[in-house]
């Protein structure tokens, strides 16, 4: 059994459901302290975070990820207790394989593995590590953020151990994500009887030019690496649940997923003039969610593209698509900011599962990269 197999199974043993972390960060503080790594437990609210450190000097390589887990969903509908790993074919099966503590494990190897090779290296290696990535995400990693900040620390490169790969481990990388903006809109009519149309405004008739023309607005093109932006609805509610009763207001709720060229600014006063040229009244709540990020190519990017070509043959593929992750904030303190990890095919299904041979060559590839990032050449 490898150290990273022998690793994970501990980790995916652990019951940490978010925001819960069940020890998870204890095992891993264990083994990186013999390293010369600084411990800081961060605990905000409900929410286990920690941030460690090797080194003083940059650059900073960051390895970032979460020990909570989605929750299981019917256990009698997985061929084996989730928080029991087990392996069956080749594959490891348990809660948190994929997404992502196998990533974790292979962090954890990866860093002794470089620090036994080089226990001298350039720089400093970093891991930003939290339970309260699959819930909310308020007093997570984004808590750490914020006091890295007030303390005027700042990192060069980040791997966020995300699960991104498609196909095999390493076939594509994240760089970027789009932001998400959402908007809750109260469109303002009169109530009355619906036989009586010339006593009423029915604030849905109104609304419908103004939403024909948001949904066909362009709102940008993308660029080389995002899609163009999408403004969707997700719910419209309206009516007293009566048939003949015209409603007093109508409640749509809607989203942007947009990329970088496009501004949260730029988003909301395109939507207000949309919606005051159509004389509507009307409130309109925004909330976001999170602003994209990009990294283009780049140090990390060729650091991250040699170690899975070296590892697998692969020439990987950048890819920006998908939901959020936590890369949104670490964006923040951090220009270089890729999620690299292994197979993506069953994160948060029934028996999740990845190869037990990709724990190794996540590794590998973690190893490498810090290699290529923190070594001169000669």
């Amino acid at each position: 059994m490898s150290n990273t197999l022998e690793l994970a199974l501990q980790l995916i043993s652990r019951r940490s459901i978010t925001p819960h972390d069940e020890g998870c960060l204890d095992i891993i503080g264990t083994r990186l302290e013999p390293l010369g790594f600084k411990l800081e437990m961060m605990r905000c609210g409900d929410v286990d975070n920690l941030w460690a450190r090797r080194g003083k000097s940059g650059p900073v390589v960051c390895f970032a990820g979460h020990t909570d887990v989605v929750p299981t969903g019917p256990v009698d509908k997985w061929h084996s207790d989730p928080f029991i790993p087990t392996i069956r074919d080749g594959m490891l099966y348990g809660r948190g394989t994929s997404d992502m503590k196998g990533s974790l494990a292979a962090f954890v190897t990866s860093i002794e593995k470089f620090v036994a090779a080089h226990p001298f290296h350039n720089g400093s290696i970093a891991l930003l590590l939290t339970s309260d990535e699959e819930g909310i995400a308020v007093d997570g990693t984004v808590r750490v953020v914020e006091t890295l900040q007030a303390r005027g620390e700042k990192l060069d490169y980040c791997i966020v151990g995300e699960p991104t790969s498609v196909s095999k481990t390493g076939d594509t990388i994240k760089n970027g994500r789009r932001g998400s903006l959402s908007g809750t809109l109260t469109v303002k009519g009169v109530q009355g009887h619906i036989a009586y149309p010339h006593l009423v405004k029915n604030p849905i008739h109104m609304v419908a030019p103004a939403i024909a023309e948001l949904a066909a607005t362009v709102w940008d093109t993308g660029n080389e690496y995002f899609p163009h932006t999408s403004w969707q609805i997700s719910n419209i509610h309206g009516g007293t649940g009566a048939a003949n009763v015209v409603p007093g207001t109508v409640e749509i709720m809607f989203n942007f997923r947009f990329s970088t060229a496009s501004t949260v600014e730029g988003l909301q006063s395109r939507v207000h003039e949309i919606l005051d040229r159509h004389k509507l009244e009307y409130d309109l709540k925004w909330e976001l969610s999170g602003k994209p990020y990009l990294t283009p190519r780049g140090d990390l990017v060729d650091a991250v593209g040699a170690a899975i070509n070296q590892v697998t043959g692969i020439d990987t593929e950048l890819s920006t698509g998908g939901g959020t992750s936590d890369g949104r904030f670490i964006a923040d303190i951090c220009p270089q900011v890729l999620e690299v990890g292994p197979l993506n095919a069953t994160i948060h299904k029934i028996n999740e599962c990845i190869p037990v041979a990709d724990l190794d060559a996540l590794s590998e590839i973690y190893y490498l990269t810090l290699k290529n990032l923190l070594v001169k050449s000669a």
